[in-house]
């Protein structure tokens, strides 16, 4: 999966030039981890299916790993922002670190 900027549920983090948001719907239970296709109106958000259940935090887990290694970029670099009870979710991804 890659950053395309003309999808509507990428969009980049106002002030950042290496964060982006992501607007995510999950699905939990399912039987495999992947993604679905847009959702939401117009498309806002990606539809995630996930292989783990909602419970105790596992599926939060799971789509964080799921998107780190999708993306390419290290678990660390992809943080739940809002969502952490609710199947919509904004994750924040560090796409690259700064130089100094």
């Amino acid at each position: 999966m890659e950053i395309e900027p003309d999808q509507p549920w990428w969009r980049p983090e106002r002030g950042s030039t290496t964060a982006w948001l992501l607007a995510v719907r999950v699905q939990p239970g399912a039987s495999r981890t992947g993604a679905a296709g847009a959702t939401g109106v117009d498309g806002t958000e990606l539809k995630v299916r996930l292989a783990s259940p909602p419970v105790d935090g596992r599926a939060n887990d799971e789509l964080v790993r799921w998107l780190a290694k999708q993306l390419g970029v290290p678990r660390s670099a992809v943080t739940l922002v809002r969502g952490r009870t609710s199947r919509s979710k904004v994750v924040r991804v560090v796409v690259s670190q700064p130089r100094d």
